[in-house]
């Protein structure tokens, strides 16, 4: 039996920001940043150089305001997410060249190879209702937005 992914087990309100900065490259630092809090993830420096090698491969801006970073790697210890948003958008170099909102960057262990594509799905299945997306972009605080996570099935 195939075990449920539920997004929010891999979060945390200290993990969730309003991006500051106006570009790609400082807010990927910056959520990395957030993100290299958690005490998943082993090698701070290695993580952040391999979030920007992932990202100079192709870029993980998937359209309709969205990004999702990821890496697996053994600098990281189990599934952690980090979660920012730009409510007047950034320049993220999406695949429909348009602005970034919403930015869900993903650390995974180089073992979780099933679990990792499944995580992925279900965050890009999530982002897909609409509604959710506008809710994510509204509510005041990092401790709302992770409610609203862990309330959305």
């Amino acid at each position: 039996m195939e075990k449920i992914i539920e997004i929010y087990k891999f979060m945390e309100p200290k993990l969730i920001i309003d991006i500051q900065s106006d570009n790609k490259d400082d807010a990927l630092r910056e959520l990395a940043e957030v993100i290299c809090t958690s005490d998943k993830i082993t090698n701070k420096k290695v993580f952040i150089k391999k979030i920007f090698e992932r990202e100079k491969l192709m870029s993980t801006g998937i359209g309709y305001g969205i990004a999702i970073p990821h890496i697996r790697d053994k600098s990281v210890k189990d599934f952690v997410i980090a979660f920012g948003r730009k409510k007047s958008g950034l320049e993220y170099d999406s695949i429909d060249n348009k602005p970034v909102n919403l930015i869900f960057m993903i650390g995974a262990s180089d073992k979780q190879d099933k679990d990792y594509v499944r995580v992925l799905s279900k965050i890009v299945l999530r982002l897909k209702n609409k509604e959710f997306v506008k809710q994510l972009l509204e509510v005041q605080n990092p401790e709302k937005i992770y409610d609203l996570i862990k309330s959305h099935k």
